[in-house]
């Protein structure tokens, strides 16, 4: 077997023309800022020209990020806090692209010195030595954010640095900076640092970061250094494990100048356009379906029998899409392995001498295929605990309920009786996971109003057989739960439309 390798993270190349000598670096006028002033002389600069401040946040416009704008202005480290799926770590990872792009630091240094502002004995012998010809570095601001995922097993060490034996039995005394190998927090100097699920930090741990919040300098095994630290602290935290399961210690949360609060998309428009940005779709989501699985998402956070503490994560939303979107490319491509004919005439194309060549059906999803996700995706939701057993059927139901919602906020007021007539004779209408686009369009035919639908789902005037035939299923789904026509789900997995309900 060949052995599988990681790519190789692209590190990016300083241009040329940045200055490489700390003299040539006071000749271009660079002004030493800390890294709370930099984050906030470039959001300024950033509201000043209009240019948006924090790229691919969807949905707190107009509550989190006027909060969190307050705080970077401020000076503030922060902590955010809400329920999983909340995009507060995409948020604080998003805070990186106000730093700027370029800032010097002194070659090899492991605390990212800047060349005019040494921390370290030997950083600031050096820069006495070499003077105006000290070298100059450059650092970019992706190499600039700390991530640590707060873990029970999480120790000092691992967050602030601890004494390295080695470097004693070479023969340096213990007070020597030399001895000490730092951790994640004084390696992300001139930085941002981002510790996730706060609460689940030992107490003890949690301890060893109010020096750095306050004081702005680190202790390791029981004697001080004086390194004034610059970065901007920023943590998150679930509020069930805020107050239950673990707990942010009172010192510490009293030196975090911001706690702001995130939380879900308020509205559907927010919850689609979450889903659009995010979701990776290996087949065409016609919206009407897109919007079926938004409120689907919105009704299962809002159900009784969910767990109202944990919440429900906008992945499952997003998760909710792609499993669609996978549903509708496995019959596509199970239709085109049958040999099955699906959408338009044959080819007459000749292939190998063994008869015309099959036209292929488009991946194109249809609401049906979201009746996958109850069972697929229950996993991603807590429910109360007098539910047990009941999870899919809560979840169907509510799936029904979404979907009905949707039907009437699309096609209200449209006259649909050219499909209750289809069937009103005893004729049956078959769709499912494995009936092509071209069988759901020859059973129905000619039907009056369907170029209406079709406007109204957004299909345009030259829709697909596949985006058609999504549109009847939604139409002949939509009349049974509205008990105009009656439904039935055979042995092999077909649906059957047909009849009063």
């Amino acid at each position: 077997m060949d052995r599988v390798t990681a790519p190789t993270p692209v590190i990016p190349v300083p241009p040329a023309d940045l200055p490489g000598t700390l003299g040539a670096l006071r000749a271009a006028g660079h002004q030493y800022r800390t890294v709370k002033q930099e984050l906030r002389d470039n959001l300024l600069a950033r509201m000043r020209s209009g240019e948006t401040r924090f790229p691919g946040i969807v949905g707190y416009d107009d509550t989190v990020l006027p909060e969190v704008e307050r705080a970077l202005l401020a000076g503030h480290d922060m902590v955010l806090l809400g329920e999983r799926g909340q995009g507060k770590t995409r948020l604080i990872r998003a805070l990186g692209a106000l730093l700027d792009e370029w800032t010097p630091v002194i070659p090899g240094s492991v605390l990212n010195e800047h060349p005019m502002r040494p921390l370290t004995p030997a950083s600031r012998a050096q820069v006495a030595e070499a003077g105006d010809d000290q070298p100059v570095g450059w650092l970019h601001r992706s190499m600039r954010y700390g991530e640590k995922l707060a873990t029970p097993d999480t120790s000092v060490g691992d967050l602030i640095g601890d004494v390295d034996p080695i470097r004693i039995a070479q023969g340096r005394t213990l007070g020597d900076p030399e001895t000490i190998h730092f951790g994640l927090v004084p390696r992300t100097n001139r930085g941002i640092f981002a510790v996730n699920e706060l609460p689940d930090l030992a107490e003890r741990i949690q301890v060893a970061l109010l020096n750095v919040l306050e004081e702005r300098d680190i202790q390791v095994r029981g004697y001080q250094l004086r390194l004034p630290l610059d970065l901007l602290l920023v943590a998150s935290a679930n509020p069930e494990d805020y107050t239950n399961r673990g707990r942010i210690i009172t010192p510490l949360k009293d030196r975090f100048g911001a706690e702001i609060r995130t939380h879900y998309p308020v509205d559907l428009e927010l919850e689609l356009a979450l889903i659009r940005q995010e979701a990776d779709l290996v087949a065409e989501v016609p919206e009407h379906v897109l919007e079926v699985l938004a409120r689907f998402a919105r009704a299962v956070r809002e159900s009784p029998s969910v767990d109202p503490r944990s919440g429900v994560s906008a992945r499952f939303a997003i998760a909710a899409a792609e499993t669609v979107a996978g549903a509708a490319l496995r019959r596509a491509g199970l239709l085109a392995a049958a040999g099955k004919v699906l959408g338009g005439a044959p080819s007459t194309t000749e292939s190998d001498n063994k008869g015309p060549f099959l036209a292929s059906e488009a991946a194109v999803a249809r609401v049906g295929d979201a009746v996958s996700v109850t069972s697929t995706l229950r996993g991603k939701v807590e429910f109360e605990s007098g539910e047990e057993g009941r999870e899919i059927e809560i979840l169907a139901h509510l799936l029904r309920t979404a979907t009905a919602e949707t039907f009437r906020g699309r096609l209200a007021g449209l006259d649909l009786s050219g499909f209750t007539a289809l069937v009103e004779e005893g004729a049956a209408i078959e769709t499912g996971e494995l009936v092509g686009s071209a069988e759901v369009l020859r059973q129905v035919g000619t039907v009056p109003g369907l170029a209406k639908v079709m406007d109204r789902l957004g299909l345009g005037d030259a829709p697909t057989p596949e985006e058609a035939a999504a549109a009847v299923e939604f139409v002949l789904e939509g009349l049974h739960l509205t008990r105009r026509l009656g439904k039935d789900v055979t042995d092999s997995g077909r649906t059957v439309y047909g009849g009063r309900d």
